[in-house]
């Protein structure tokens, strides 16, 4: 049994290195990721969601989680300026829109980039969506999100229909989060 232990235990060790290697090699050759999160708050101040936005190869990937909105359909938005003064939050500015679209998914004449799904809460004042935005960045790249002034994650007061240009009749601002 002696002899038996004392022959595992460098196996294990040199398994353990190999593992470990195979690991760096995956690390040293992938590239950075670009990030950037918000918390965004109500004209009180409290947090109410959670934006992320990743740099995929042609475009970006928007993350937002609510946990503390009532029940209902929120229009989401990306806007132009890093900015988020309570309590009407205008000073985000407009929809992000770099390719002078009109608003919304169902408008003929195209989409801002800034527009994004609806977000459902439920009861339990939690909801989240998960939305790509084609031949976009984050940063450096095409179609930047944020550019030397920043970007802002707001949520309006009710649900975008999705085709009325400029905001898609979805209300005042309700919440902001500055992204960075």
């Amino acid at each position: 049994m002696k002899h038996g232990l004392w022959l595992a235990l460098p196996l294990l060790a040199l398994g353990a290195c190999a593992t470990g290697g195979e690991d760096d090699a995956v690390s040293a050759g992938s590239a950075a990721t670009r990030t950037a999160a918000a918390e965004l708050r109500n004209a009180s101040g409290a947090g109410v969601a959670r934006a992320s936005v990743e740099e995929l190869e042609d475009s970006v990937r928007v993350r937002v989680e609510a946990s503390g909105l009532p029940q209902g359909a929120y229009g989401v938005h990306v806007h132009t300026t890093g900015a988020c003064d309570a309590p009407a939050f205008t000073t985000a500015g407009p929809h992000w829109n770099p390719t002078g679209q009109q608003h919304g998914k169902d408008n003929p004449q195209g989409m801002h980039k800034g527009d994004l799904p609806n977000l459902l809460v439920g009861a339990d004042g939690t909801g989240s969506f998960e939305y790509t935005i084609a031949g976009a960045s984050l940063s450096g790249g095409p179609n930047p999100m944020l550019d030397a002034d920043g970007a802002a994650v707001v949520v309006h007061q009710s649900a975008d229909d999705y085709r009325t240009d400029p905001s898609g009749n979805s209300g005042n601002r309700i919440a902001c989060g500055v992204l960075g």
